[in-house]
């Protein structure tokens, strides 16, 4: 039951979107989640700031999902969603923060996991 909020700093065209959407979907099997429970939401145009500077693309993705996955995993991941930053917002990887947030207790479809 993963959840991934992207947010970049710069214009994200619909096309753009759905390359994104689609490349997150493969990426979050790197947690061993599979894309069919996960929601995505894209965020453009946003006001980021790293290190006091906003003159370059920046990229912050929080994915959020039930229970939890081995730390090596989280590593994986994060370095494919900085490529993700790179390859379709040509966002460097030192402009791109991960945050990863467990939980316990997710609902879904009326019922709890």
């Amino acid at each position: 039951m993963p959840f991934i909020n992207a947010k970049f700093s710069d214009t994200v065209t619909p096309e753009k979107e759905i390359e994104i959407k689609s490349a997150l979907g493969e990426a979050i099997t790197l947690l061993g989640k599979p894309e069919r429970y996960l929601m995505v939401e894209i965020e453009d145009n946003r006001r980021l700031y790293f290190g006091g500077r906003n003159d370059q693309p920046i990229a912050y993705f929080d994915v959020s999902l039930l229970h939890s996955a081995p730390r090596q995993s989280y590593e994986k991941l994060t370095a494919r969603l900085c490529e993700i930053a790179k390859e379709y917002m040509n966002v460097d990887g030192s402009n791109v923060y991960v945050k990863f947030e467990e939980t316990e207790n997710w609902g879904y479809d009326s019922f709890m996991f």
